[in-house]
């Protein structure tokens, strides 16, 4: 097995996820300069301005699978990086919110189409035994983006005029740089022989993924697969019923954590606690910085763990900050209480459902729904993604921040019984027998 190669690869494409992450929170730092020059309302500022690249990503990860399986997992992640590219230049030129909005919505596009292609093509090249970690480093690359956007915006805060555009266009430069190394990986081997039909191509890359394998034996094995299953059938079939659940809920309390919603307004979150503006903006970095740290903690046990065990840890430390979060607004405790117990809401979020989501959505469908299984999931995790933090600016308001962060905590309790009682151990087993296993 050429590892090196592998986990080349692997990082290669997992740098879309780093332009994600930092697409994702970049707006933080930009958000009250934003508000200051556009006032039209609250609810303006929250759907169109602040959310339009969420809307993006909802529309990217509804229709990401298309492209995803026409034209393959290779050109997809191409073109990805051009939406990034054209995103992060047009949003800094933008002088008026309606053109500001098309260009987030454009990068949105990206961020959607890229929690499908990237996941789909790491878990495809990936051996079974170190999946999990190379899928992983998706998700990873989404924290290092954020902790680099934090830290950004915290750096070009300084600048006096429209410091928000550079913020928001320094992303051309990774938009550029992982555009054209994407261009060097192959093209996912299991889409080649399962969709193009192109035993010649897939036999290179196989030879390449590993040397010494029986590559015949080895596709004929997938073609087998897929042979068994019912090229007619969908995602919505009968006998996908539980994939299709695990994925929707999985993403469902993703989302339901709170955790878009946070990153996004932190800087907000922060200043309602009581600190100051550049302290807010540093504690966001420290937020990355967290998110970081216990994103590559979680990297290195979800092989060895399992997903199921990391989610219990999330799902405990989510209930336990979450509540003390509530608390404290409720009480009026101001300092540095509220950005600690957030710090551990990130240290949960990021060793149980940051690093498990993607890879568990791209484990549980079989090799010909793949795309459209992780669309799926995508698509829910995004359209709440997109209309959690629509709302906050109006709940802050309307009721306050301590019965916002106690709903939260109170879906984390419902995720608990959830993977008690309904979710998979998925570590170490082929995709194909996974597929047997799930849809018995």
């Amino acid at each position: 097995m050429n590892h090196r190669k592998i986990f080349f690869w692997s990082i290669t494409v997992a740098l879309a996820g780093f332009l994600f992450g930092f697409d994702t929170v970049v707006i933080s730092g930009a958000d009250l300069s934003l508000q200051a020059l556009w006032p039209r309302g609250e609810v303006f500022h929250g759907f169109v301005v602040m959310s339009s690249a969420l809307w993006g990503t909802v529309i990217g990860a509804l229709l990401g699978g298309i492209p995803t399986d026409r034209l393959g997992r290779k050109k997809t992640l191409f073109w990805i990086g051009v939406f990034y590219f054209v995103s992060a230049v047009g949003s800094a030129l933008s002088n008026e919110p309606w053109t500001f909005a098309f260009f987030r919505f454009l990068g949105g596009l990206g961020v959607g189409a890229s929690t499908i292609a990237a996941p789909a093509y790491i878990s495809e090249i990936a051996p079974a035994g170190n999946r999990g970690k190379l899928v992983a480093l998706y998700q990873f690359n989404i924290v290092f983006g954020i902790l680099v956007a934090f830290l950004s915006n915290y750096l070009l805060s300084g600048i006096q005029h429209e410091s928000w555009r550079w913020m928001l266009g320094v992303e051309a430069f990774p938009a550029l740089i992982y555009t054209i190394m994407v261009i060097t990986v192959p093209e996912s081997p299991r889409w080649l022989l399962v969709k193009k039909h192109d035993r010649e191509a897939t036999a290179k890359t196989l030879r390449l993924i590993d040397p010494g394998m029986d590559v015949e034996t080895e596709m004929h094995r997938i073609v087998a697969d897929h042979k068994e299953a019912d090229n007619g059938d969908t995602i919505f079939s009968r006998r996908y019923r539980f994939p299709l659940m695990l994925a929707f809920l999985v993403a469902f309390f993703n989302q339901f954590s709170g955790i878009t919603a946070f990153l996004y307004y932190a800087p907000r979150t922060f200043d309602i606690a009581g600190l100051e503006k550049t302290s807010a903006l540093l504690s966001s970095v420290r937020i990355g910085i967290t998110n970081l740290i216990f994103t590559l903690v979680g990297l290195s046990l979800i092989d060895r763990f399992g997903r199921k065990q990391l989610m219990y840890i999330g799902s405990v430390g989510y209930i336990i900050s979450l509540s003390l979060v509530a608390l404290a607004f409720e009480m009026n405790i101001k300092g540095m209480a509220v950005p600690i117990f957030l710090f551990l809401f990130i240290a949960a979020h990021a060793i149980g459902q940051g690093t498990v989501i993607w890879v568990f959505i791209s484990e549980i469908f079989p090799n010909h729904l793949r795309a459209n299984g992780q669309a799926f999931g995508s698509s829910v995790h995004w359209v709440l993604a997109a209309a959690i933090p629509s709302l906050v600016p109006v709940l802050f308001t309307l009721i306050g921040a301590a019965p916002v962060f106690g709903f939260f905590a109170f879906m984390m309790f419902l995720q608990l019984i959830f993977v008690w009682r309904m979710m998979p151990e998925t570590k170490g087993v082929s995709l194909e027998d996974l597929e047997k296993q799930l849809t018995a």
